[in-house]
């Protein structure tokens, strides 16, 4: 008997579709989770798969509830003992920060794979059915046990902290950064790489219990920004900002006076990099011990946003999130 498998489904432009199969402009989320299913032959030879509606939206209005909702449904679906893995359709924009947020607070017991597509389910060579295909292949096999969430779109396979969406419209819009690809999946063959080091093999963070996450704000830097953005923030309630700078992480003398300020305000303050590669260490044109900032490292600006949402639950000591950012 095949392996069961649990499909969580969320929306997205893998469960989209077109006034017509050539028009460039679509509505996602129109397709419920079994009408996915459906168009994608042979699936049933690959796994038993139970289908769950968690959400019906483009991931652009992906939230913090929807996040906490999600995560608390595939904790439970891990949880029953016979089950083999769980799979997650998710669309493209933001599938990135789902995917981290996930590998942060689920254990790495059983495979989580997170899939999705460029174009509607509608479109001519709509790419959703074989990445659905491979993604229920990567969740059945045991080979993907212990690595962590796992996103698996156009023939690759990629880990939550390395993925990154780099592309408008190309399938092949998403990149692992220097660490590199988990594996390769084609037709449901996987093929596995080793994992990288930074992946815990227990959730760092416990959701036992919570129904919000604290409020942390992304600025985005540019030449010649003033203070007005980050003070906004501070006065919106952020509990923590973070910073896309320019370059290394850098911020202009109006804006780096704003973001001290926030620091000694209590304000938990990250800078990253907005040109997304690198890395952000301490103290290299900033003094980051004197401002009581936090240095992203390879975190790009949105999951350097996810890790300090769940660094703050924790802690709002600039130290002891500077060591999670180091570690996670």
């Amino acid at each position: 008997m095949p392996p069961r498998v649990r499909l969580l489904a969320t929306g997205g432009t893998i469960a989209g579709a077109q006034a017509t199969p050539a028009a460039a402009g679509y509505r996602a989320a129109v397709f419920s989770a079994e009408a996915l299913l459906a168009a994608v032959p042979g699936l049933g030879e690959l796994a038993t798969v139970e289908v769950e509606q968690v959400a019906a939206i483009g991931s652009q209005d992906m939230d913090d509830a929807t996040w906490l909702r999600l995560a608390h449904r595939t904790a439970a679906a891990l949880a029953e003992p016979d089950l083999r893995g769980v799979v997650i359709t998710h669309g493209t924009d933001t599938m990135e920060e789902t995917a981290y947020f996930l590998h942060l607070v689920l254990p790495a017991t059983r495979p989580v794979v997170l899939v999705g597509a460029m174009r509607p389910a509608t479109a001519i060579s709509a790419d959703g059915p074989m990445n659905l295909f491979n993604a229920v292949a990567v969740a059945a096999h045991p080979a993907a046990v212990g690595r962590g969430v796992l996103v698996v779109a156009n023939d690759e396979l990629h880990f939550a902290r390395e993925i990154t969406k780099t592309n408008t419209t190309q399938v092949g819009t998403f990149r692992s950064g220097p660490r590199g690809l988990a594996g390769l999946v084609s037709h449901g063959r996987l093929h596995v790489h080793a994992p990288p080091q930074k992946h815990p093999p227990a959730p760092p963070f416990d959701l036992a219990g919570r129904t919000s996450l604290p409020r942390v704000d992304l600025v985005c830097a540019h030449a010649g920004m003033g203070r007005g953005l980050i003070d906004a923030a501070v006065a919106a309630g952020a509990a923590g900002i973070v910073i896309a700078g320019v370059g290394d992480g850098n911020l202009g003398a109006a804006a780096l006076t704003a973001a001290r300020a926030a620091a000694t305000a209590g304000v938990a303050v990250v800078r990253s990099s907005r040109t997304g590669g690198g890395v952000v260490a301490r103290n290299i044109e900033v003094d980051d011990d004197a401002a009581g900032f936090i240095a992203a490292g390879e975190l790009n600006p949105q999951k350097a946003r996810v890790l300090l949402q769940l660094g703050l639950t924790r802690t709002q000591d600039p130290a002891c999130l500077q060591r999670l950012f180091d570690t996670l």
